[in-house]
């Protein structure tokens, strides 16, 4: 195992300096929102600015990654971003924030493409999926981290922001001075929507609305919190908890990915997450009741995306999940956009708690649409199943293209060890068969004069 990580310890590194930066802008942007009074509709615009952005860098950034190289577009988004980051508390208005969160976004959405392209290529077969889920890891790591460096500032000066920029900025460190090679990013044209939900009606459609759920939970749980009185320390808790979740929640439900029909799973993930929402909306406030729904309710979202993911690839052939991979990418990008500015409008003419609402009636609508789905195919045998690997909604193309691929050799790997346990079982079953003749023969060959029937020959 120390092995595998040997090659790719820096790009772990400074993607978990990365998540921790990333993550606390996520977060500051609710509170420093709250302070300078912008209303929850603008709150929403400028959260889905990121995901506008991160849609873009995806289709672009490999464009500009072949054009100069991975290195320079490396560099060069990293000091774009680090320069946005600390722009904010410079530019405390609306229009001017979700300008820079369009560019964090395609900056942040370039450097998942290039960690990933490395990642992938610093991986074998039998390595890919360990390193895969060290990655994801690392991501979810930085992201809870982020919130408990929250604590340690006031998000009513620039002390914080200034903190997010210098994170991002020495993580570049251990990744360009490594002597891992640059690879060659090839990331397949995404697949068409409407051939997208012929394969995978449940996948397309499932991945849109989770999307949504994401966006909102990432970006305006902070916004909640704020708008209800919770304190900087409680809400960086709250935030933590939509992302703990997944951490203890992922395996689990991994684990009965690979032994059930993944529509019951869906079902059963998006109904949980519909009723922690319920619960947070009932709870009126009360911290610890709003803890836990925030910790049910995040952790399945993470499980529910790459259950989608493999419930897609199960009806897809091979050589389609690299285009598959690209289009779940980009409909999950137009879900995430327009979570975030249906939440806030409801927020602004409901309430705060229309953020329980929207979330609670996206999870109750994914999970009725598993349902109805299950009347409509039949179900695939598990054992013909790809296999389930942990891959998270801030991923790229790449990473969601190398998993697939992964899933893929795995199954076939798990197919051929199959058939070689059977055919071992076959022939050890014959040889007990033929050991027990021979044994036969020869227990009547040694059988007694005395027993035989008068009138045989001896």
């Amino acid at each position: 195992m120390l092995h595998v990580f040997s090659g790719v310890w820096a790009l772990l590194l400074g993607i978990l300096l990365i998540m921790l930066g990333n993550g606390m802008h996520f977060t500051l942007i609710g509170l420093r929102g709250g302070i300078e009074e912008f209303s929850s509709a603008e709150l929403a615009i400028v959260t889905s600015g990121y995901f506008l952005g991160f849609l873009s860098g995806a289709r672009l950034t490999p464009l500009l990654i072949r054009r100069v190289g991975h290195v320079r577009v490396f560099a060069a988004l990293g000091s774009f971003m680090s320069a946005a980051l600390i722009s904010f508390p410079l530019l405390a208005d609306p229009i001017a924030w979700t300008l820079l969160r369009i560019l964090v976004g395609f900056c942040m959405s370039g450097i998942y493409v290039a960690a990933e392209s490395w990642l992938n290529n610093a991986s074998t077969n039998e390595t890919r999926g360990s390193v895969l889920s060290a990655y994801m890891i690392a991501q979810t790591l930085g992201i809870i981290g982020a919130q408990g460096l929250l604590t340690l500032g006031d998000a009513g000066t620039s002390a914080l922001f200034i903190g997010a920029s210098i994170l991002v900025s020495i993580s570049f460190a251990p990744i360009l001075l490594s002597v891992t090679p640059a690879p060659v990013v090839e990331v397949a044209r995404p697949m068409s929507l409407r051939d997208l939900f012929k394969g995978s009606p449940l996948g397309t459609v499932g991945i849109f609305l989770l999307g949504s759920v994401y966006a909102t939970q990432s970006g305006m749980g902070a916004v909640f919190g704020s708008q209800i009185g919770l304190t900087a320390s409680q809400i960086a808790l709250f935030v933590a908890m939509l992302f703990a979740g997944a951490l203890l929640l992922q395996y689990p439900i991994g684990w009965l990915s690979d032994q059930m029909d993944r529509r019951r799973l869906i079902f059963g993930a998006a109904a949980l997450g519909m009723t922690s929402c319920l619960i947070g909306w009932l709870t009126g406030g009360g911290l610890w009741p709003l803890m836990a729904a925030a910790f049910f309710a995040g952790g399945v979202t993470t499980p529910l995306y790459a259950l989608l993911l493999a419930h897609t690839n199960d009806y897809l052939d091979a050589d389609d999940m690299p285009a598959a991979s690209g289009g779940l990418v980009f409909t999950f990008g137009m879900g995430a956009i327009t979570g975030p500015l249906v939440t806030g409008w409801a927020m602004e003419g409901l309430g705060p708690f229309a953020f329980w609402l929207v979330l609670g009636a996206t999870f109750a609508a994914i999970a009725l649409y598993a349902l109805y789905r299950m009347t409509q195919r039949a179900v695939i045998p598990t054992e013909e199943t790809q296999s389930y690997l942990a891959v998270l909604p801030t991923t790229s193309a790449v990473a969601v293209e190398a998993a697939g691929a992964w899933a893929v050799e795995k199954a076939e790997a798990d197919a051929e060890q199959a058939e070689a346990e059977l055919a071992e079982a076959e022939l050890a079953e014959a040889e007990l068969a033929e050991a027990a003749q021979a044994q036969a023969d020869q227990s009547d060959a040694e059988q007694p004069e005395t027993t035989r029937k008068p009138g045989s020959e001896p």
